[in-house]
C-alpha cells in the first residue's frame, strides 16, 4: 500500500511539473505572466476620448476632472484616429461602441491598421464586418477573439504587435454624420521585440453574384512567412434557388507553393465551422453561425483556427467552393426556369458525377437518379480573413467601395 502511494504520489508531482511547464511555455509565447507575476517589458496605456494615445498622467484632464470627453464623432467623409503612437508595444484589446448601428453604417464606415509608419493599411474592413459582425447584422456572442455582449458594442481581443509606430482610423464613408463613438485601445508599450513577433493583417472583400464554378476567394494570395487566423463569413442567397442549402462549397488552403491544388481541404461548408446536416445558430470559442434565417436565405459563420494553428512559411491562400445542394426535382425546376447552376453530384446512397469542364447536364427526372444532387450556385458572398505576416503591410487590393459593401444592406 505505501509502495502504491508512493508511485501515486510520484506521478501526481510529475503531472504537475508539467502542467506547470505547458503554462510557462503559454504565457511566454502569448507575451503574458502568470497573473501573480511581475513583468518589466510591459507598461500599460490605454488610448481613448479621455486621454488620446494613452499619455502618461494626462488622462481625465477636461472639464476638472470630471466625465468631460467620453466620445467624439465622425462627419460623413472624415477620418479619426483612434490611436496614432511611435512607439514599440502590443494591442491587446480593442472597446467601441457607436449609437448608430444599423447595417448601412457598420459596413459604411471602415477600419484601418497601420503598422511601423507603412502608409499602406495592414486592416483594411467594413467596421462591423472586422468585429465578427457577418452582412452588418449585430448579434449578440462571445467568442475566442471576439464579443458583442448585449448586441450593442464591439470587442476585439486579438493581440496586435508593433515595432515602431501603430495607427488605428476609422474613415466614415456614409452619407451622414456618426453622432457617437466612444472607445478603448488597450496596449502595452515593450521595452524589448522578440524577432518571431508577427504583424497582424486583415482583409474583406465581397462578391454580390459568384461566378458558377469559381471558387470564391476568401483570402488572395499574400507572401511570406506567416499565420492564417481564421474567417468571418457572410452570405445572402440566391432566391432563384428558393429553399435550398447554399453550404456544400469545401474550403480550401493553398500554402507554401501549392498552385492547381492545395494542401488542406475541407469537406463542406457547414462541416468547416465544425457542425453538420445543415446550419443552425451556435456561439462556440472557435466555430459559429451568427446568423440563420432560411426565410431570408441570410448566413453569418466563423472559424478561427487557434486549437489548430496553421502556419506558412512563404505563402497563403484560402478559398471556398460556391455548391450548394437540393432534391433532384427541385434541382430540375431551378434549371427549367432559367437558374444559373451547373450540377454536380447526386447522392442516392452511391454517389454519381457528372460535372464536366465542357458541358452542363440537363437533369431529367424521368431517366435520372433521384437524391441529393450538389450543385455551383451564384451566391452573394462577403468575407474576413485575418492572418499574421512577418511584413508590416501586404499586396492586397484595396478595400472595394462604399457603394458595394453596403448594396442591399437595407435587407431587412
Amino acid at each position: 500500500m505505501n509502495l502504491q502511494k508512493s508511485i501515486a504520489a510520484k506521478l501526481a508531482l510529475s503531472l504537475i511539473i508539467f502542467l506547470s511547464a505547458c503554462s510557462e511555455n503559454t504565457n511566454q509565447s502569448s507575451g503574458h505572466n502568470n497573473l501573480f507575476e511581475y513583468n518589466d517589458n510591459m507598461e500599460a496605456r490605454w488610448s481613448s476620448p479621455e486621454n488620446m494615445n494613452g499619455e502618461k498622467g494626462a488622462g481625465g484632464k477636461e472639464n476638472n476632472s470630471a466625465k468631460g470627453h467620453p466620445y467624439d464623432s465622425i462627419p460623413s467623409g472624415k477620418s479619426y484616429s483612434l490611436l496614432d503612437i511611435q512607439a514599440q508595444g502590443i494591442i491587446n484589446r480593442i472597446w467601441i461602441t457607436i449609437n448608430d448601428r444599423s447595417p448601412e453604417m457598420l459596413r459604411a464606415l471602415k477600419i484601418e491598421m497601420f503598422w511601423d509608419n507603412e502608409a499602406k493599411p495592414a486592416v483594411s474592413v467594413p467596421f462591423g464586418d472586422f468585429f465578427g459582425i457577418g452582412l452588418g447584422k449585430t448579434a449578440t456572442f462571445q467568442n475566442a477573439l471576439f464579443a458583442n455582449a448585449e448586441g450593442r458594442s464591439f470587442n476585439c481581443f486579438i493581440q496586435m504587435p508593433f515595432k515602431k509606430a501603430a495607427k488605428i482610423v476609422v474613415t466614415n464613408e456614409s452619407d451622414k454624420t456618426l453622432n457617437n463613438i466612444f472607445f478603448d485601445v488597450d496596449y502595452n508599450l515593450l521595452k524589448t521585440w522578440n524577432d518571431d513577433y508577427l504583424y497582424f493583417h486583415a482583409y474583406w472583400q465581397r462578391d454580390t453574384a459568384t461566378a458558377l464554378t469559381k471558387d470564391f476567394e476568401l483570402l488572395p494570395k499574400v507572401s511570406g512567412k506567416g499565420r492564417f487566423l481564421g474567417l468571418n463569413i457572410g452570405v445572402n442567397g440566391n432566391p432563384l434557388y428558393g429553399k435550398s442549402w447554399f453550404g456544400e462549397g469545401e474550403v480550401k488552403m493553398y500554402l507554401d507553393g501549392d498552385t492547381d491544388y492545395p494542401t488542406l481541404n475541407g469537406t463542406g461548408t457547414e462541416d468547416y465551422i465544425g457542425t453538420a446536416w445543415g446550419q443552425g445558430k451556435f456561439i462556440n470559442n472557435y466555430t459559429g453561425c451568427s446568423i440563420a434565417d432560411d426565410s431570408l436565405l441570410q448566413w453569418a459563420f466563423y472559424r478561427y483556427h487557434i486549437p489548430d494553428p496553421i502556419f506558412f512559411k512563404t505563402d497563403c491562400r484560402v478559398t471556398i467552393q460556391q455548391i450548394g445542394g437540393d432534391g433532384t426535382v427541385a434541382l430540375a425546376a431551378y434549371q427549367q426556369t432559367g437558374a444559373p447552376l451547373i450540377p454536380v453530384t447526386t447522392d442516392t446512397g452511391k454517389l454519381y458525377k457528372m460535372y464536366s469542364k465542357d458541358s452542363v447536364v440537363k437533369i431529367d427526372t424521368a431517366t435520372m437518379p433521384k437524391g441529393w444532387t450538389n450543385f455551383y450556385r451564384s451566391d452573394d458572398v462577403s468575407a474576413t480573413a485575418y492572418f499574421y505576416l512577418n511584413t508590416p503591410s501586404n499586396s492586397l487590393h484595396e478595400i472595394q467601395s462604399a457603394a458595394i459593401r453596403t448594396f442591399y444592406s437595407k435587407r431587412k
